[in-house]
């Protein structure tokens, strides 16, 4: 009569899967994490070049127009959209839409007398469906 096998036993001379949560999974998500932490800062480094290039330029031609303000706020929400992956990770589905409204926004405002009127009007009814999108976002996730 043979004994039946004891997945627990040490007699066992069966080889083993490799454990799917084990150390290797480990080390896989923090070798992405660094690589993610590294990315976001390069996107900050970034992002703060460009925003003191746009100030340099802003000084040498001595006049602030429209579309510099306008280009500081999208620096300004890219820098933030790292804080918020850092303080709230649900939140950061959401404002990558808060950016895009804010650049199409920027888009209609400096092209608005020279775009054909439909363009005008195809961006806005984007505006208005990323909005949409935010607020069933912000909904599900309260929910």
């Amino acid at each position: 009569m043979t004994k039946p096998l004891d997945p627990a036993s040490d007699d066992d001379l069966t080889l083993s899967a490799p454990d799917p949560g084990g150390t290797e999974r480990k080390i896989a998500l923090r070798i992405l994490h660094l690589i993610e932490r590294l990315l976001l800062a390069v996107v900050v480094l970034l992002t703060i070049g460009a925003a003191a290039l746009e100030i340099v330029a802003i000084m040498q031609s001595m006049s602030i127009a429209l579309a510099d303000i306008l280009l500081m706020f999208l620096y300004a929400e890219v820098i933030g959209m790292v804080i918020v992956f850092y303080a709230d990770r649900q939140a950061v589905f959401v404002y990558p839409i808060f950016i895009a409204i804010t650049a199409l926004a920027r888009l209609i405002i400096l092209q608005g007398k020279d775009m054909a009127p439909e363009n005008i009007l195809y961006e806005a009814v984007s505006i208005l469906l990323l909005t949409l999108a935010a607020l069933v976002i912000i909904r599900v996730r309260k929910s």
